[in-house]
């Protein structure tokens, strides 16, 4: 079931600074949520990394961004400063929001299945609309150069 075109389903979770986000809290602007697995990984780094380095043209646009897994705010803060990361992390512990998200579930990993955090991607529009997901991110490394693209329009 493919969110494009629908409602962002809300929610509420605690930040890396220490505050509560709700989507609700940014009508008016273009949000994006990436969901990844978990904090200071490789795969998740390289990710991470490639939104601080485009962040700024991100921020031009007047975007935020939140990325999203079910760490710890204190493996967050740890992520954040490890990597200077200039966007919120938010933490989802029972995967509530990931699953509204289409972003837990069954993965297959080295060949094994297994149920956990899917890597993909959703940009919210200002009206609180689904405008795009990416449901299964290959390639992390390569993903935040295809977000900008896609926001650059």
């Amino acid at each position: 079931m493919a969110l494009e075109g629908r409602i962002a389903p809300a929610f509420t979770l605690d930040g890396s600074d220490g505050k509560k986000h709700s989507l609700s809290d940014y009508k008016g602007k273009t949000v994006v949520i990436y969901f990844y697995p978990k904090d200071n990984t490789p795969g998740c780094t390289k990710e991470a990394c490639g939104f601080r380095d485009n962040y700024k043209e991100l921020a031009d646009l007047g975007v935020v961004i939140f990325g999203v897994s079910k760490d710890s705010l204190a493996a967050h803060n740890k992520f954040v400063t490890n990597y200077s990361l200039p966007f919120l992390l938010l933490t989802d512990p029972d995967q509530t929001m990931m699953q509204l998200y289409e972003a837990y579930g069954e993965k297959v990993m080295y060949g094994k299945k297994s149920l956990g955090t899917i890597r993909s991607t959703v940009v919210v529009s200002p009206d609180g609309i689904v405008q795009k997901q990416w449901a299964k991110v290959a390639k992390a490394e390569q993903h935040p150069a295809q977000v900008l693209a896609y926001l650059r329009g």
